[in-house]
C-alpha cells in the first residue's frame, strides 16, 4: 500500500484530515517523563482521531542518541493504518540526498517526508524513486521569512512568484503520483492559488494553532474536488493543551475539538 492510499484509508477511518505533529521539548513537557513515554500516551490519546502524525526531526536530533532513539521508538508505536511524516526538509545533491533517503525511509520508516527544493530535481529524485513513499516538497511555507525568497517574482516565468514555478516543477515531476506540497495555512491565498493550479496534489498544511492560521479558509481552500488531500497539522495546540498529568486527556480533547471544527469547515466550505 502506497502513502496516498494509506492517507485515505486512515483519513476516512477517523474521518479526519488532521494531523499532529509530534514535537518533543522537554522544557514544555511534564515534569518526570520520557520523550518516548510523551509522544506514546500522546499517540494512545489520539489515534483514532488523525489521519497522520508528523514527527519533526529537529525535536529528537537535539538530544543526542536518546531523542533518535525515542524518534525510532515513536514511529514503531505509531498504529499501521496510520501514515507517519518525518518531517525532515532535507535537500542536498545526489549522492547525500540518497543517503538522506535510505534513512528517513529504510532506517527509521517513514511513509512520507518533506523535502527542500532549492537545489534543485536532483537533490529530491532520491526520495521520488522510493515509489510507495510520500514526498512533500516544501512550496509556500508558514513562517513569515518564507516571503524573502518564495513571493519572489520570475521574469522568466511570465511574472510568477518562486512559490508557484516550485509547484509546477513538482506536478513535472511527479512521474510517480508521490510528491505532494507544503503550503502554510497562514497564506490562504496562496493556499487558493496553489490548490487551482494543482487540483490533485496532497497538501501538507502547517500553521494552525500557535501560528494563527484561519482554519475555515484553509480547509475551503486546501481540499481537492472530493474533500480530501489536505493534511492540516497542529502540534502545540494539542500536545501542549496541558502540561500537567492530565495532558493526555487535554490533548484528545483539543484534537477532538478541532477535528469536529475541520469538518464542520468541510461541511460549510460551498
Amino acid at each position: 500500500m502506497n502513502f496516498l492510499e494509506k492517507l485515505k484509508i486512515a483519513s476516512r477511518e477517523n474521518r479526519s484530515l488532521l494531523c499532529v505533529g509530534l514535537d518533543p521539548d522537554p522544557k514544555l513537557m511534564p515534569a518526570n517523563i520520557s520523550v518516548f513515554e510523551f509522544n506514546k500516551v500522546i499517540i494512545d490519546a489520539t489515534s483514532d482521531l488523525v489521519c497522520a502524525y508528523k514527527p519533526n526531526f529537529a525535536f529528537y536530533e537535539a538530544l543526542g542518541n536518546e531523542g533518535l532513539d525515542a524518534l525510532r521508538q515513536t514511529v514503531k508505536h505509531i498504529p499501521d493504518n496510520i501514515p507517519v511524516i518525518g518531517d525532515a526538509k532535507r535537500g542536498d545533491i545526489g549522492n547525500t540526498a540518497k543517503a538522506y533517503a535510505k534513512a528517513i525511509f529504510d532506517g527509521f520508516g517513514f511513509d512520507a517526508t518533506t523535502v527542500n527544493p532549492y537545489l534543485g530535481f536532483d537533490s529530491i529524485e532520491p526520495f521520488i524513486q522510493y515509489r510507495e513513499k510520500g514526498i512533500f516538497i516544501l512550496c509556500r511555507t508558514s513562517n513569515a521569512g518564507g516571503t524573502d525568497f518564495q513571493a519572489l517574482r520570475c521574469l522568466e516565468h511570465e511574472q510568477r512568484s518562486l512559490f508557484e514555478i516550485v509547484a509546477l516543477k513538482a506536478s513535472d515531476w511527479n512521474v510517480h503520483g508521490n510528491i505532494g506540497l507544503v503550503v502554510g495555512a497562514t497564506y490562504p491565498e496562496e493556499l487558493k492559488l496553489i490548490r487551482q493550479d494543482h487540483p490533485d496534489l496532497p497538501l501538507l498544511i502547517p500553521g494552525i494553532g500557535a501560528q494563527g492560521g484561519d482554519l475555515a479558509l484553509t480547509v475551503r481552500y486546501g481540499v481537492d474536488a472530493q474533500g480530501e488531500r489536505a493534511i492540516i497539522n497542529s502540534s502545540r495546540q494539542i500536545i501542549y493543551a496541558s502540561r500537567e498529568r492530565d495532558f493526555a486527556e487535554a490533548a484528545r480533547q483539543a484534537a477532538s475539538e478541532l477535528r469536529e471544527q475541520i469538518n464542520t469547515c468541510l461541511l460549510t466550505k460551498g
